[in-house]
């Protein structure tokens, strides 16, 4: 197995607590061990302790090795190991906090705990329970690091493939993430993946309406007439073998430029579809979108 670099970074807080966060490039979500410790308030008499120490002990005792033993797998609490370039990070896996927390609330409970110390652990893990449930701590982590732009972006893959012609596809990559998001700035939506899977119908029209289909004089149509189908309906050859680099990318790169630019000056969607008539109507004459909107220049849905 390779390294585990880290591919986002951010803090995730919670209450007073802050703790730096990382995902990694196999998507596993960390926490740093150093911090996640003193979240905890696992002190050590030895400050020259290695990153995992306290807490090695704290696990270690009977009382809570046997809830450990109990409820979780052997090696679920185990240290990771990570790299930012060349430095080395060690961590744990995000929902060992929660589950640290649990272990030592149920053993309070149980009358398991010795001393003054675990006592103060306890009262604090119950804290931190309160700051995140643990079904929302990759959440938590995804939007501190930045991570949950990547889940939306695999989520938008995913309708536009349902929408876009297949061999269009592969031309997507050259939309910046800017583009759609913009796209839901002007229409008040909420740019998450359950925001994206509601609006899959329109996210495509959109593509299609402002990009593909002003490609230069009929360069879409006359692709669709020239690539036959298969019995699925899909397109077999791919329209990239005749929008060539010297003509469909540079044509198509400037069509995205000068929509993101219209998206930018424009504080809702009607806005931007009344600019961007104006700029077709200053190419070609008077034009018509298939777009009704609300009081607020929002689409309607």
């Amino acid at each position: 197995m390779g390294d585990r670099n880290i591919l986002c970074e951010g803090v995730l807080n919670l209450g007073e607590v802050s703790i730096p966060c990382y995902v990694l490039n196999d998507g596993t979500r960390v926490l740093s061990g150093n911090q996640m410790q003193s979240a905890l308030k696992l002190l050590s008499e030895n400050s020259s302790n290695k990153s995992g120490s306290r807490l090695a002990r704290l696990l270690a005792y009977k009382s809570i090795n046997e809830l450990i033993y109990k409820n979780y797998n052997v090696g679920h609490f185990s240290p990771i190991v990570c790299y930012k370039g060349n430095q080395k990070i060690n961590g744990y896996e995000a929902t060992t906090l929660a589950d640290i927390c649990d272990i030592m609330l149920e053993a309070r409970k149980a009358g398991k705990l010795r001393g003054e110390r675990q006592h103060i652990i306890a009262n604090q893990c119950e804290i931190l329970m309160r700051s995140f449930a643990r079904v929302g701590i990759i959440a938590l982590v995804d939007e501190a690091t930045g991570y949950q732009y990547e889940r939306e972006n695999d989520e938008l893959q995913k309708i536009l493939k349902a929408y876009i012609s297949e061999e269009l596809l592969p031309w997507q990559k050259r939309f910046p993430d800017i583009f759609y998001k913009e796209l839901f700035r002007l229409n008040d939506w909420d740019y998450t993946v359950n925001g994206i899977k509601k609006r899959p119908g329109i996210i495509g029209k959109w593509t299609n309406t402002f990009i593909y289909e002003e490609l230069p004089n009929g360069v879409l149509e006359e692709l669709k007439k020239k690539t036959p189908k298969s019995e699925s309906g899909n397109r077999i050859n791919r329209y990239r073998q005749l929008l060539t680099t010297d003509i469909g990318e540079p044509n198509l790169e400037k069509q995205i430029n000068k929509v993101i630019t219209l998206f930018q000056v424009s504080d809702n969607m009607k806005q931007f579809c009344d600019n961007f008539k104006k700029m077709k109507m200053r190419q070609i004459g008077q034009l018509e979108l298939p777009f009704e909107f609300d009081e607020n220049g929002h689409t309607k849905e």
